[in-house]
């Protein structure tokens, strides 16, 4: 790469690292304000030029091949200078938003409060729950600046990095004599939760269907405190129930199952002071939680 470079070719290294951070085109046209069939165009000429191929088209986007990932850690960093020397002078305008994503239990109950004291410091948030592979999805295309999900992504375009350990916990109100006759309280039709407790600390299949099926783990907690029927959840939700004596633990094996939650961005996605601030807050409260 030379010491000059012209505005187009620079005008193709912009379309070339939104496509990258993005994860496919059309995230990466959505980020520039321009077309998708521009910005196509922009990649196909920088390969030329390049002699490289920089990304194989896949279903769902892009994956950037390893000479995009050399360009990219070369050109990133002074790319983002030169974008923040040449955008508008706004000394009143607040800053952009940290948009973050995760599940909901987690953000309510842990997340939220971690990050509270931020906002004091003028940072602002804009905080979407949902299921994890949407999410992730999101960030690829640049809706999301962070995600905390309990899968781990595959592939080079979003790094993962571990923030907390979820142990679960077989919990009721009280006693039960008879879990194969007692009502089971699930969050999904499939009992995901209860399935992989089962697997794992009693080492066979879990026969038993849910009586009750509802999409929200804080929902699944009221309705077992109520006295509805047993479940499996994450003891970070049901740990003031536990000390409490509002839930009994109903089970307490020596390796109980534990279910990693990742913290997870775009690979050389820019970095703004206030997306730092989230990250280094999530990633210091995390291994508390």
């Amino acid at each position: 790469m030379t010491d000059q470079i012209s505005d187009g070719r620079l005008d193709l290294l912009r379309s070339f690292l939104a496509v990258y951070r993005a994860g496919s085109i059309t995230g990466g046209a959505r980020a520039l304000g321009l077309s998708q069939p521009t910005v196509t165009g922009q990649i196909q000429a920088l390969e030329q030029q390049w002699g490289r191929q920089l990304f194989q088209r896949v279903p769902r986007g892009v994956l950037p091949t390893t000479v995009a990932d050399e360009l990219a850690a070369r050109v990133a960093g002074p790319l983002d200078e030169l974008a923040l020397v040449t955008a508008p002078v706004a000394a009143s305008a607040p800053s952009e938003p940290v948009h973050l994503g995760g599940p909901a239990e987690l953000l309510a109950l842990r997340v939220m409060p971690s990050l509270a004291s931020l906002v004091t410091r003028s940072v602002r948030l804009r905080v979407t729950a949902g299921l994890a592979d949407d999410l992730l999805d999101g960030l690829r295309q640049g809706r999301y600046d962070l995600v905390i999900s309990t899968v781990r992504p595959r592939g080079r375009v979003l790094t993962a990095t571990p923030l907390t350990d979820e142990e679960f916990v077989l919990v009721a109100a009280g006693p039960v004599d008879d879990l194969e006759r007692a009502p089971l309280i699930a969050y999904a039709e499939d009992v995901p939760i209860v399935r992989r407790y089962w697997r794992h600390v009693f080492g066979r299949r879990l026969t038993t269907r849910p009586a009750v099926v509802l999409a929200d783990l804080r929902g699944v907690l009221s309705m077992v405190v109520a006295g509805g029927g047993w479940t499996v959840l994450p003891r970070y939700l049901c740990a003031a129930e536990l000390e409490s004596g509002a839930l009994t633990l109903l089970n307490d094996p020596d390796d109980p199952p534990i279910n990693t939650a990742y913290l997870v961005e775009r690979t050389a996605a820019p970095a703004t002071a206030h997306l730092a601030l989230v990250r280094a807050a999530l990633l210091s409260a995390g291994p508390a939680w």
